[in-house]
């Protein structure tokens, strides 16, 4: 069992090991005979029951069995008398060897082969599981089986609900039991079945079930698993959702040639360098979704035909499912002012990962100039002439902040189809809220922080729609850094956490990102209309996140951090610039994510911790980087 030292073997025991390693060795050489000259006689048959009784991890054995029912059931005298004959045969074998060892995949396996095929009395498998299951109640193996039985029987949901009910009172450290409550729970909301139709009506009752179990024992980890799955539960949508979009909606896209324009009014957050004659349309889902293309999303404009758009998934993966979806548009060399629209499904065909279908259609228009311009000889390029460091930058100044804050609204689409968290919603996650205070102030318990931390995240988030702010934001950083002391164990996990929290602070307002937003200093020369930098150096960042409120960004500072991953960095299709300088990458692989932006020509990514390996620099030519600053010499 878990948790139980071993102990040393007594010199009977010894000697009882040897005999029956002896005695198993001797049966699997004349079994394996028998096996491979394919020999089923009843002799040979019953050596290998012989062998499983020692050894009931043996998946050889096992199959030779299935093998050798075959060959019984295709017999010409076979009648439906020997084939019950058989297969109940089948069945004792199986229960002795599960006496042996009752957490056997090879006799479950079994097992259940043999019930398939139709010839047994599945009535007798419940008494054999309550057996199983009253020698250990959290065995997985068993509880996995009751559910292929159930399903079997045609058993309800609901009878079984109180069967793991009843078992958790028994015992509520039974973690397979709650977890099959979960798994029965899941199947009647996707069914809406009876009176689970409604999940505001069950998951308050489900919380105030686990809070028994919680309150008795806090450091008991079985029942702030199934919390989890209630809080996932609670906030997750099963319908996909658009989360937002590059261009925004309603906003105003300046396309320049080799230089800008400098008599422009338009928004930084708008213009765009393009020499490649093309810009990206992002689209950032709620959750991974597959089936976005030409007839789920439609593009319509004046200058290039919808059925010409390749749409592709970003993803790590490189799966056909992503949140990021990106196809890029074709505009002509000269003048150009048209408006573009985007529809997002209303033909239907985009579909979650999880089966959902993409229900509620959104769409979002935006205006395109494009202004052609003759590159100046006396110019340099782009990756020349900038360099992403400290002394490069100034403050951006303040007759510029109205245009930034008028922008800001546009960097997240608003489609009119935002979740509308139900009142039962915000309700269950107070009462949570309030609940998980009033633990913490009778025990300090490290999953009591954790789980307080995920319910105020959790509330914020689904808030932040109508709010338009965090509430509780400098609570949970609070929690994760509480955590990070307590229990170093799980450091990186509660710094990761962390991290995201605070890039979501933030990017939460108009005031906390323009207080991260510098200027350029010689925007004169610089190829790049007015180009602002999102400065994120020096927050001690581990991980990467909320990208969808960061689409619009050209230059993204992100150095003297703590970064050991990238991942998701592939959503900022406009990146030109990127400085990665004084972070904790340890190998080329997490660069990675960078392969996916077309844009990118800047990038600097000395001090950090490549390692020893030569850099093979044949891997990135492609991508056309310029990598301003590959230090060999990086901090280890």
């Amino acid at each position: 069992m878990h948790g139980r030292p071993r102990k040393a073997p007594k010199p009977e025991d010894e000697a009882a090991s040897s005999a029956k390693a002896q005695k198993l060795r001797a049966l699997q050489t004349q079994f394996f005979t028998f096996h491979h000259n394919k020999i089923y006689t009843k002799e040979a048959v019953e050596l290998s029951a012989k062998l499983l009784e020692i050894n009931p991890e043996s998946y050889t054995a096992w199959n030779y069995r299935k093998l050798a029912v075959e060959h019984y059931l295709n017999l010409p005298d076979c009648n439906p008398d020997s084939i019950k004959s058989v297969l109940d045969d089948e069945l004792r074998v199986v229960e002795n060897a599960l006496r042996q060892n009752f957490k056997s995949y090879g006799a479950w396996h079994h097992r259940k082969w043999v019930l398939s095929k139709g010839h047994s009395s599945i009535d007798n498998e419940l008494r054999l599981l309550d057996k199983f299951q009253k020698a250990d109640s959290r065995n997985f193996h068993a509880w996995n089986y009751r559910r292929y039985v159930a399903e079997s029987m045609k058993r309800s949901e609901q009878d079984e609900l109180k069967y793991a009910e009843d078992m958790i009172y028994t015992n509520f450290s039974n973690y397979s039991a709650w977890h099959n409550r979960s798994v029965l729970l899941s199947a009647l909301f996707e069914k809406k079945a009876g009176g689970f139709l409604l999940k505001e009506k069950v998951l308050p009752e489900e919380y105030e079930f686990i809070h028994q179990a919680i309150f008795t024992d806090p450091d008991d980890q079985s029942g702030w698993f199934y919390h989890l799955w209630l809080l996932d539960q609670t906030v997750t949508t099963d319908s996909p959702l658009l989360a937002s979009s590059w261009p925004g909606h309603g906003s105003d896209v300046l396309l320049v040639g080799d230089r800008c324009y400098n008599g422009s009014a338009f928004s930084p957050f708008s213009a765009l360098h393009s020499d490649s004659g093309s810009f990206p349309i992002v689209l950032y889902f709620n959750q991974p979704v597959g089936g976005v293309n030409s007839s789920t999303v439609t593009v319509e404009c004046g200058f290039n035909k919808n059925e010409d758009l390749f749409w592709k998934p970003l993803s790590a993966s490189n799966s056909q499912t992503a949140r990021v979806w990106v196809a890029h548009l074709k505009v002509p060399s000269s003048d150009l002012h048209s408006t573009v629209e985007v529809s997002v499904g209303h033909s239907k065909g985009i579909i979650s990962t999880r089966g959902f279908v993409y229900s509620h259609p959104s769409m979002f228009s935006f205006k395109v100039h494009v202004q052609p311009m003759e590159r100046d000889s006396s110019q340099v390029s782009v990756a020349e002439n900038i360099s992403l460091r400290e002394e490069n930058f100034k403050v951006y100044g303040t007759q510029s902040e109205e245009s930034i804050i008028d922008s800001f609204d546009q960097l997240i689409i608003k489609n009119g189809h935002e979740t509308t968290a139900s009142n039962w919603r915000f309700e269950a996650l107070a009462k949570e809220i309030e609940c998980f205070r009033e633990l913490l102030s009778l025990v300090d318990c490290k999953i009591g922080k954790l789980t307080l931390a995920r319910l105020l995240k959790a509330y914020d988030a689904m808030s932040y729609p109508f709010a338009n702010k965090l509430v509780h934001s400098e609570e949970v950083l609070e929690l994760y850094s509480d955590l990070m002391k307590l229990d170093p164990t799980h450091y990186q996990f509660y710094k990761d956490e962390h991290s995201i929290v605070l890039l979501q602070k933030v990017t939460s307002s108009k005031e906390s990102l323009l207080q991260h937003c510098f200027q350029y200093k010689d925007s004169a020369s610089s190829a790049i209309c007015d180009p602002i930098c999102l400065r994120l150096n020096n927050l001690s960042l581990s991980r990467m996140g909320a990208f969808e409120k960061l689409l619009w960004v050209q230059m993204l500072d992100l150095s003297h951090n703590e970064l050991q991953s990238i991942e998701g960095l592939e959503a900022m299709q406009l990146l030109s610039c990127l400085s990665l300088r004084n972070n904790k990458l340890r190998s080329l692989t997490t660069l990675e994510p960078l392969r996916k932006l077309k844009s990118l020509r800047i990038l600097d990514i000395s001090y950090n911790q490549i390692g020893d390996q030569s850099i093979d620099t044949t891997r990135v030519h492609h991508v056309a980087w310029n990598i301003v600053a590959l230090d060999h010499e990086t901090q280890r």
